[in-house]
């Protein structure tokens, strides 16, 4: 159960860190690899479908 807790812990931080990344980035960036703002959060959890 506490590996379970540590585990998903740690991919809220992941998210959290690739969320923040990804937000640095300015609409040009984004564009050129093909995403636009919205797609920040899926693309963050590893759910986007592009």
């Amino acid at each position: 159960m506490l590996l379970s807790l540590i585990r998903m812990i740690q991919a809220f931080r992941d998210y959290q860190r690739n969320v923040s990344e990804l937000s640095q980035l300015s609409d040009r960036e984004l564009s050129d690899i093909g995403l636009d703002r919205s797609d920040i959060p899926r693309v963050a959890a590893g759910t986007y479908q592009g």
